[in-house]
């Protein structure tokens, strides 16, 4: 999944500041880059801040190369993430402006993307300053914000890009795919279950009526976690929701698995605020026994992908001792949760 950024350390002079004046030139035309700043913290494409001459703030983001190891749905990643912050704005959300977005093929090894940069702090930097009121409207404006997101309606369900092949015209054939390929990766790249993958394989069967309930493709963000969340700080010291960012792993199918993404290792459906702003925009929004069957899929699916993305990604140390122990004992969780509402 993808993580917050965080200032690292300038560049220094050399081929990486030739391969951005490149880049910016026939986007912006004859500019200077007065500070080209790398961002750390993100797991999958590399991120860098440009401060120009004129002042303004521009984010450039790099994918890749199309040759390294990736998962199946990792394909044109941040032509997702141009595609999402479009529609966002479009739907009212704030998000950073697309300025700029080129796949990767002749000339471009590496797909890139050019954004305007949204002033403030991710919520997981600025947790330290909350005070628990602050929490309490921030929480509301998010559910508002990630309700505003799921009005927009897709062409087809799944991940967006062609080249994924994971895009179907109807929801449970769309998760049916999303969660193989998944376990195909899992396969590849030699990673071990805590459970037969078969028995992962089978749940869109032993649920699909309940999958089957979605009847829109929603456009979901599914990484809206407080890294991906950025807050500014008003005049009179109170915070306000300035926008979402990374929505690189973007997809359309159920607005309830926008609930397991900014959640991930929680349950946002208990949470009051959250709900109650989400229901302000969506009042019709229920967490009946089909949605929580769906909640549970979806938190095995991002459990999957967080566990098997460790494998290309080569985590090390403390981090990726946390992922496995904790991915297992979710899925080995989630699975129970399963046999019980399917019991019930």
């Amino acid at each position: 999944m993808a993580t917050t950024t965080a200032p690292s350390s300038p560049s220094e002079p050399g081929d990486a500041d030739e391969l951005t004046a490149e880049r910016l030139r026939p986007v912006l035309g004859a500019v200077t880059v007065a500070r080209d700043t790398a961002l750390s913290g993100g797991l999958y494409n590399s991120v860098r801040l440009l401060e120009l001459t004129d002042g303004r703030r521009l984010i450039l983001k790099t994918a890749p190369l199309a040759s390294a190891p990736a998962l199946a749905h990792e394909q044109g990643l941040l032509g997702t993430e141009a595609l999402f912050h479009r529609l966002a704005a479009g739907a009212g959300v704030q998000a950073p402006t697309v300025l700029h977005h080129q796949p990767s093929g002749r000339g471009a090894p590496a797909e890139w993307l050019l954004l305007s940069y949204l002033d403030g702090a991710t919520w997981d930097a600025a947790r330290d300053w909350l005070t628990p009121a602050d929490r309490t409207v921030l929480r509301r404006r998010l559910g508002e914000c990630l309700a505003r997101v799921a009005t927009v309606t897709g062409p087809a369900y799944g991940y967006p890009q062609s080249a994924a092949g994971l895009s179907t015209p109807d929801w449970p054939s769309a998760f049916t795919g999303m969660l193989r390929a998944v376990l195909a990766d899992a396969g590849r790249f030699g990673v071990t279950l805590p459970a037969p993958a078969a028995e992962f394989a089978g749940l869109p069967v032993r649920f699909g009526h309940r999958l089957a309930e979605v009847r829109r493709p929603a456009l979901v963000h599914f990484d809206a976690w407080e890294g991906n969340i950025v807050l500014a700080r008003d005049v009179d010291g109170s915070w306000s929701l300035a926008g979402l960012i990374d929505g690189e792993r973007a997809f359309f199918g159920d607005p309830l698995a926008e609930l397991v993404g900014l959640d991930p290792l929680g349950a946002a459906e208990d949470d009051a605020d959250l709900m109650a702003g989400y229901r302000s925009v969506t009042p019709g929004l229920t967490v009946d026994t089909g949605a929580r069957v769906r909640l549970a899929l979806y938190r095995v699916y991002l459990a999957l992908v967080m566990r098997v993305e460790a494998a290309p990604r080569a985590y090390g140390g403390d981090f990726a001792s946390w992922l496995d122990t904790w991915s297992a004992d979710r899925l080995t969780e989630q699975l129970a949760v399963l046999d019980t509402l399917r019991a019930s």
